[in-house]
């Protein structure tokens, strides 16, 4: 299983960007970090289209898409890592996607096979691709059969 995140926004060295790679380099699986950016001025809706494009373009074309979105299904940890262990045991690649300040259109959504929500709070981009990593590590490691999972 090949996992990637595509993102919209690019982070720069920071605390963020420290906390997501310290979890990232502890996942075994092949992680790939797309940041994607629309650099043209757009209306709000055409922008999270345009970015909604982008996103979709930048991940595997059979992949299981994971759109992380403040209306998605609320999942425990125990629960995500049995989805991911399902997605491995079938051998797909997984992309999880985080969309831009407005968040993700119709159309992605769509696409999704899950969409998943961090619960009601909006989170910042930046700390929602960490918090994203310590939960495929965690279940990475819920997997295993480790007592990490319970810390």
């Amino acid at each position: 299983m090949r996992l990637t995140i595509a993102c919209i926004g690019r982070a720069g060295r920071g605390p963020e960007r420290g906390l997501y790679e310290h979890y990232a380099g502890r996942i075994r699986w092949p992680l790939a970090l797309r940041e994607l950016e629309e650099k043209k001025k757009l209306p709000p809706a055409e922008l999270v289209r345009r970015e909604g494009a982008l996103l979709l373009g930048a991940v595997p074309d059979k992949a299981v898409r994971v759109a992380l979105d403040r209306r998605g299904k609320v999942l425990d940890s125990e629960a995500f890592a049995r989805r991911l262990g399902g997605w491995r045991d079938d051998g797909a690649d997984v992309a999880f996607l985080i969309g831009g300040a407005d968040g993700h259109g119709e159309p992605l959504l769509g696409q999704a096979s899950l969409v998943l929500s961090f619960g009601a709070m909006t989170w910042p981009h930046l700390l929602a691709r960490a918090m994203l990593a310590e939960q495929i590590y965690r279940a990475q490691q819920v997997l295993a059969g480790h007592p990490y999972h319970r810390a």
